[in-house]
Order: structure tokens, then sequence, then C-alpha cells
């Protein structure tokens, strides 16, 4: 995790790409080594978000009827995407509809300090957390999009395709 990424000189090569406006994203571990803090070995992150990483606490996982909830959540799930005053999502999500599928594993989750970065939201059995995170040229999901068929890949196109024509993954009003 962090400590490796200090170790090889690669935390603070994203800390300078992110700094000088580079587009960034971070997959699933990449999405929680954005924060400032994990519970997952009690590390400092990269600190490009506010917050930390928490694990789904035991107490949360508790269905409706009273039946734990399998940690890690893996499998399929959707994903509420959270729009502008034009009803338009972030640019990444592009092409994707509202509440589509993809593919998580994992067991620790985001807790933003600044609720302005989460851009997409998962229920998973009751438990709410952010799962698509970002601000300005940064951009994280808690999913794999290599694992969830024609929209994770259209989620690494749009990444790319934006990063290419206009050297900037923020919404348009915050490119500006």
């Amino acid at each position: 995790g962090s400590r490796t990424l200090e170790r090889t000189g690669l935390g603070p090569a994203v800390r300078e790409a992110a700094a000088a406006g580079r587009p960034v994203m971070g997959i699933c571990l990449g999405l929680q080594l954005l924060f400032e803090r994990s519970e997952e070995g009690d590390v400092a992150g990269l600190g490009l978000l506010p917050g930390h990483v928490r694990k789904f606490a035991a107490a949360q996982m508790v269905d409706a009827a009273g039946e734990r909830i399998k940690v890690p959540h893996m499998g399929w799930n959707t994903v509420r995407l959270r729009t502008d005053a034009a009803g338009a999502a972030h640019p990444v999500f592009e092409g994707i509809a509202q509440d589509d599928f993809f593919y998580f594993v994992h067991s620790y989750h985001p807790a933003p300090a600044d609720d302005a970065v989460v851009i997409g939201e998962t229920d998973y059995l009751g438990v709410r957390f952010p799962a698509v995170v970002g601000r300005d040229n940064v951009v994280a999901t808690q999913f794999h999009p290599e694992k969830s068929g024609a929209s994770g890949l259209r989620v690494y196109a749009n990444f790319l395709r934006l990063a290419r024509e206009r050297g900037s993954i923020a919404p348009a009003a915050a490119s500006r």
C-alpha cells in the first residue's frame, strides 16, 4: 500500500502529478491510497483527498433480518452517480447509465471529510458508501472497471479521451 508507494518513490510522483494538474486515476486500493489515512495498518495515505478509509464495521454489517452481511463485498453492484444542476454526471461517466452495475472486491471503503469529493455511491445490503470519488484532475473508483464489462471499459476510455483531448478530466466548470 502506501508504504510501498513511499519506498519506491511512486507516492511523491503521484502527488507531483496531481499537483501539476495531470489526470490521476485510482482503482480499488488506488482509491483508498488517495485519502489521508487508512485503518488498514493505520497508515498515512497520499493525502490528495480529505478523509480516511475504514473497514466495514461489524456492527453495520447486519441486514434487516439480523443476518450478517459478508465481508469482503464481492460481486456486482450498482453505482448511483451524483449529477450537477444540468443533470450531468462526472465526465468520466459519460455514456454510462445511472445505477449501472460494476464489479467490487473490497473490505474497506472511503469516509471522505468533504462530501463534495463523492461522485457516486453504492448500497451494499443497506450499507451506503462512496464508490467513486474525485476532485479536479483526480478520480478514483472503489470498483474494478477492468472486471465491469462494457461500462467499466467505458470509464477507462472516457478517462483516456478526456486526458488526451482536454488534458483534464475535471467537469468543464471545474477546469476553467
